[in-house]
């Protein structure tokens, strides 16, 4: 059997543009977890997104983590999070001593039904439990129903925490990804779309919710000429170095989109004709950014072809 070099699920891509905001950082002996390029980070955020606020973090789950801080979910609540998503999203529920409440997705997107969310906060309220918060996801960058989503938060008065780490570039009836609920949540892992090696942002119109992120991500240090704590605090900021990264990837993310929604097109027209391959679609009013390209094998019309045997025929092939 031909071997062959492996291609990585979600390689990272550096150019020229990253290498001269790091050195730029480096020359200014501005290293530490704050700076002008974490400030200009935040901007280019705001300017692509069109959140009003943004806040640059070490990760999309700090973004989280803080996000139900400021929602006031605390020890006993309940927070409804979609089954099919990475540990992530609910992790931080746990942080706070909180339950997740897990909705099913649905088959289109993939993402939170919005018929099983109303059906699961009618339940808890039936037990007498008010859900603290809804956290839908873009999940490999396919948008949400978020109308829908956001219209059954609003009838029951829950607050949105949007978790968008996987959808940067994705867009809802031209409305950026992370941008619908209270407090949107970006993250720039080294598998996303863009990255800063690791970390995340949370986005919000709200500026008082920014500002608060910003204070308890830098160990919640009061405005005093010594040291002094009067809330718990966390070291989620992002470094200048890292954001000086994101900088120079932000100027090429269009390209990393259209470039990602070509594979999914190559492999669409390359196995589109098998019988029992089906594809992920997005919405009609939806714009993924293709962030994963992800197919379904149906093995009782591919001859028992399964995903399984397809995973370990591509991994006999590389090197």
């Amino acid at each position: 059997m031909t071997t062959a070099p492996k291609i990585w699920l979600s390689s990272p891509h550096m150019g020229p543009n990253e290498f001269e905001f790091v050195r730029e950082a480096f020359e200014t002996n501005w290293i530490a977890p704050l700076g002008p390029h974490v400030n200009g980070f935040e901007a280019d955020l705001c300017a692509f997104t069109g959140a009003a606020h943004a806040a640059a973090l070490s990760s999309g789950t700090a973004a989280l983590h803080l996000g139900l801080i400021e929602l006031g979910v605390e020890w006993g609540d309940e927070v409804i999070c979609q089954s099919f998503t990475f540990s992530a999203s609910a992790n931080p529920i746990v942080y706070q001593g909180a339950t997740p409440v897990f909705v099913d997705s649905e088959s289109d997107t993939w993402n939170m039904s919005p018929y099983f969310l109303r059906k699961a906060i009618a339940d808890r309220l039936s037990k007498g439990k008010k859900v603290k918060a809804i956290i839908p996801v873009h999940l490999y960058g396919v948008p949400a129903k978020m109308d829908e989503i956001m219209a059954i938060a609003a009838e029951y008065d829950i607050p949105v925490l949007e978790d968008a780490a996987e959808a940067l570039g994705s867009t809802y009836k031209g409305k950026a990804c992370g941008t619908f609920g209270k407090i949107g949540v970006l993250s720039f892992n080294g598998n996303k779309i863009i990255t800063t090696s690791g970390g995340g942002a949370m986005i919000s119109n709200d500026q008082a919710i920014v500002e608060k992120a910003r204070f308890l991500a830098t160990q919640a240090r009061d405005n005093a000429p010594h040291y002094q704590h009067s809330h718990v605090g966390y070291n989620y900021r992002m470094s200048n170095i890292c954001a000086g990264i994101g900088r120079g990837q932000m100027q090429v993310l269009n390209d990393r989109v259209a470039k990602r929604r070509a594979n999914y097109e190559r492999y669409k027209t390359e196995l589109s004709g098998i019988e029992g391959v089906f594809f992920l679609q997005e919405g009609n009013e939806s714009f993924s950014n293709r962030w994963l390209s992800c197919i379904l094998i149906d093995e009782t019309k591919t001859n028992g072809v399964s995903r399984e045997k397809i995973r370990l025929a591509l991994e006999a092939k590389k090197h």
